[in-house]
């Protein structure tokens, strides 16, 4: 760590890397992150739209004393970057949407069931909506948001069911981004838009360049959907779980600058939903 530059913004992925998939953020990560939030700009780019952040990380990190000047060093990118939230000096705001059209929309739902149908990856018993649409992406979880997180890890231990699944889907939504997204999803966005998208609008937005970036995730392998920030060229650390995480922001932080805001304190404070 001593030989690496010095980040001044440090971007994560979410799910199994700050928390297990779909839950909130354990209360070690959530101190640890408002800690980086005292140092440097913090950013969470993930797949789960607004509302999965909000129950993930906003809740955990006003329960842990997030403050107005701790939030305006945040940067929230849902959707794996196509939507994007900053602190407004009262809560996170929309600050851009990248919105499929009612036809794309149409068009990844019916390739995505249609070929998990003809693939016998379309499970009957799930723990909620096998796709949803989340405005700015069209997402496939084969056995539901809520599944836990044994049965989504037990369904596609290799991987090979769901880049089955890609690979029939992408040559039918030519015109749109088909990729990988968690254990058991597939992520559709417009072309082009992707985690890499999502840091590149960051420089700009954050006022940071890409090699004063570094990002941690647990999907960095090749088809990963952590990997376009890879080949971007950003500084990446590689995780394989919220544990690991924790252990390495507990080791990264002595190297980053002293705080230049105070510790966080209670009450928190609560953004309000954006509009």
């Amino acid at each position: 760590m001593t030989a690496a530059p010095v980040p001044s913004l440090v971007a994560f992925d979410l799910d199994d890397t700050l928390a297990p998939s779909k839950s909130p953020l354990p209360d070690a990560v959530a101190d640890l992150l408002l800690e980086l939030l005292r140092r440097v700009q913090v950013c969470v780019i993930s797949g789960g739209q607004y509302g999965q952040f909000r129950t993930q990380v906003l809740d955990r990190l006003e329960a842990r004393g997030l403050t107005p000047e701790l939030a305006e060093r945040l940067h929230l990118m849902p959707t794996c970057g196509t939507t994007y939230y900053r602190w407004d000096g009262h809560g996170f705001d929309q600050v851009y949407a990248h919105t499929l059209t009612a036809t794309e929309r149409d068009a990844a739902l019916a390739a995505l069931e249609t070929e998990a149908m003809r693939l016998g990856l379309w499970e009957t018993e799930t723990w909620g909506p096998v796709l949803e649409d989340r405005g700015t992406q069209i997402t496939f979880s084969a056995l539901g948001q809520a599944a836990p997180v044994e049965a989504k890890t037990a369904w596609d231990p290799t991987g090979e069911r769901k880049a089955a699944l890609r690979d029939a889907v992408a040559p039918l939504l030519p015109d749109l981004e088909v990729r990988s997204g968690g254990s058991t999803s597939i992520d559709v966005t417009r072309k082009g838009v992707d985690k890499a998208y999502g840091m590149t609008e960051l420089a700009s937005l954050a006022g940071v360049a890409l090699d004063d970036m570094l990002f941690v995730g647990d999907r960095l392998d090749e088809g990963g959907n952590d990997r376009p920030v890879l080949d971007l060229g950003v500084r990446c650390h590689a995780v394989e779980g919220w544990e690991d995480t924790a252990d390495y922001l507990t080791g990264l932080l002595p190297t980053l600058p002293e705080p230049t805001l105070p510790e966080p304190t209670l009450p928190a404070v609560t953004p309000s939903a954006p509009a």
